[in-house]
């Protein structure tokens, strides 16, 4: 089964836009029979994105530190937890087991394991596609950025060539599924 790597926030403290988003992004993986990897807890939007797709009956694998058990809990009806020891081996598990990557809201984390992908990506060691989801217009900031590298010459690509920005998770799954028909990525 095909595995979408979802990065995301871990707070509850956030605005209410942002959940529904995550419920269904996890119920539209678990119904288009894809595997959801994500971030192993039980709060913030990781808790609403694994607990959407588990209770539509889809598999979910989730990836927590050992130090980050008690912080943001434990997604116990995860069909596969793995605990690792450090960050760095939590995302070099998820990168492994993952076919593709969604991008949700997130803080410092969520952009750090989005940097690391999207820069393997640039550096070819990796052809997976990447889709921000760019809820409420949460990432415009940093898609402008981004542009700004481009102009000023410190990124040779453009943004655009490297990730897909969509406003909804039907359109992020589509645009994941499109890629996957034409290179054979999720076969």
């Amino acid at each position: 089964m095909p595995a979408i790597c979802v990065y995301c926030s871990s707070s509850d403290a956030i605005a209410d836009v942002y959940p529904p988003v995550a419920d269904a992004l996890g119920r539209k993986i678990a119904q288009r029979g894809h595997t959801l990897v994500y971030g192993g807890g039980a709060v913030g939007l990781m808790g609403v994105l694994a607990h959407a797709a588990h209770e539509e009956g889809g598999a979910v694998t989730g990836v927590i530190p050992s130090k980050l058990q008690n912080r943001e809990g434990i997604a116990y009806n995860a069909d596969e937890l793995i605990v690792t020891d450090t960050m760095r081996e939590r995302k070099g598990i998820m990168f492994r087991q993952s076919d593709a990557f969604i991008v949700l809201p997130g803080g410092y984390g969520t952009l750090e394991e989005f940097m690391e992908v999207l820069t393997l990506k640039q550096l070819g060691y990796h052809d997976h596609p990447i889709v921000i989801l760019n809820v409420d217009g949460f990432y415009d900031t940093l898609l402008s950025f981004f542009e700004e590298l481009r102009e000023g010459q410190f990124a040779r690509e453009a943004i655009t060539d490297l990730v897909h920005v969509v406003a909804a998770p039907d359109e992020a799954l589509d645009r994941i599924e499109q890629v996957a028909a034409q290179d054979g990525t999720l076969s």
